[in-house]
């Protein structure tokens, strides 16, 4: 791989790990306010107790925002692997970022049809999931030649 290939790649998976960070401690925050029976304060939009407190923020028990952290988790620890050269991993992160879009564009449907209803940190974690499938596209288009 060229010179400036690898850079390129380096600096979009460094790009890709800061903004899983950013998505881990969002999805940390509505957890533990979750766990903690605390309402969840929302100052940019008027409806962060009706999302947060609807069923389709839990999945069997488990406050979604805790997938999320998982999932934020899981994202930046594979884009700081990637940017370290193992390069391997590509695919894998491609699939855990693709199935973190899917969800949050049915989760924004939920929020705009369903509840009519949003939550600036659930939003905040869908324009971060969007901007990190972004970065995967960028990447196909890098590497797709390989």
């Amino acid at each position: 791989m060229p010179r400036s290939k690898l850079a390129g790649t380096t600096n979009l998976y460094a790009l890709a790990a800061f903004v899983a960070l950013a998505g881990l401690f969002d999805a940390l925050y509505l957890t533990i306010e979750h766990l903690q029976g605390r309402s969840v304060r929302c100052t940019a939009t008027s409806g962060c107790s009706e999302v947060l407190g609807s069923h389709y923020a839990v999945i069997g028990g488990v406050p979604l925002a805790a997938v999320g952290a998982i999932a934020y988790f899981t994202v930046f620890s594979l884009a700081t692997l990637i940017a370290f050269g193992h390069t391997r991993l590509r695919s894998v992160f491609r699939i855990i970022v693709g199935l973190m879009c899917g969800t949050s564009l049915w989760l924004l449907y939920v929020q705009a049809f369903v509840l009519k209803a949003f939550c600036q940190y659930c939003l905040l974690s869908a324009g971060l999931s969007l901007v990190l499938g972004g970065i995967v596209i960028v990447d196909w288009f890098l590497h797709r030649g390989e």
